[in-house]
């Protein structure tokens, strides 16, 4: 286990200032750099041309260049660094690797525009934020999108980082946002991405198991209820993981999401998750957004107990 301490820092400064725009546009975002090397390798080799078990082994190689320039720059950064304020360092070093800020803040102005019924502005703002078609969604369809990429994203971009933060420091936290990075960018069962993007798709389908298990409960927690929708549907989703937190989410909110959905012009039969109303609205995803936060805050809680019981325990380890 890592200092907790360096997840605290993290988790302040992202939840204070995000990653504010004038940084971004001076030296771009860390997980940028994943995203060019990502996108060099599937160029060079994901070739139509190569069988199943080649583009395959192509993508095991692209994964192990990925924690490999992760984890070697985290543990080369962190020889570097003084011992003197060494976790306040960390904490620096590891703050990019959370979006709890900047989830928030691509939510809220899909709520704004529901909210003012303009709902162009609302399909564009959904738009960047989900991967689904989103030209022919209404009120409802545009608001269910907000609150599944909230619930979904509570935990790659929260809660999952931040275990792995604890868990393994600052290589645990890098490896992780780089094996999440390479899922969403060729981790897709389309044709195109099968072979290449299995062994991303895999591994972060591994590192999420124990984070999404968490995560669904503390949504649970944050939002007074929903057990019951965790439990009985968080394996109605295609993916292993991303089911808890929708569950918890539409349990806790009473609502129903998932469904159909329609993915680059082509239909898919989704089933549901929850058994609520399906005609989610703006206030719905205002609901959402404050239990995203409570749940956030209950994250936070979490890390302060470990590091008062580490620091003040009888056997403290903390330097």
């Amino acid at each position: 286990m890592a200092d907790p301490r360096i997840a605290l820092v993290a988790l302040g400064l992202d939840a204070l200032i995000g990653w504010p725009a004038p940084l971004y546009r001076v030296v771009g975002h860390p997980v940028g750099l994943f995203a060019r090397l990502i996108t060099a390798c599937e160029r060079g080799w994901n070739r139509a041309t190569w069988d199943f078990g080649w583009r395959r082994a192509a993508g095991v190689v692209t994964v192990l260049l990925l924690l490999t320039l992760s984890i070697g720059a985290s543990m080369a950064l962190q020889t570097l660094l003084p011992e003197t304020g060494r976790w306040v360092l960390l904490g620096l070093a590891a703050w990019p690797a959370l979006a709890l800020r900047s989830l928030y803040q691509h939510v809220v102005p899909v709520a704004r525009a529901l909210e003012a019924q303009d709902l162009p502005a609302a399909r564009r703002a959904v738009g960047m934020i989900v991967g689904r078609d989103v030209a022919a969604l209404d009120e409802a369809g545009v608001a269910r999108a907000a609150i599944e990429s909230l619930a979904e994203s509570f935990c790659d971009g929260v809660a999952a980082p931040l275990f792995w933060l604890v868990v393994g420091g600052l290589p645990g936290a890098w490896a992780y946002k780089a094996i999440n990075t390479a899922d969403s960018l060729i981790g897709h069962r389309e044709p195109r991405w099968r072979a290449f993007g299995w062994a991303a798709a895999r591994l972060d389908d591994a590192l999420n198991l124990i984070p999404a298990r968490m995560a669904g409960p503390l949504l649970c927690l944050a939002g007074h209820g929903g057990w019951a929708t965790l439990w009985c549907d968080c394996r109605r989703h295609a993916s292993p993981n991303a089911g808890w937190t929708e569950a918890a989410m539409a349990g806790a909110l009473g609502l129903k999401l998932a469904g159909p959905v329609a993915y680059d012009g082509l239909s898919h039969d989704k089933p549901w998750i929850g058994t609520g109303r399906a005609q989610a609205n703006a206030a719905d995803l205002r609901r959402a957004l404050a239990l995203y936060v409570r749940a956030c805050l209950l994250l936070a809680g979490l890390v302060a107990a470990l590091v008062a019981a580490l620091t003040f325990g009888e056997r403290p380890w903390l330097p």
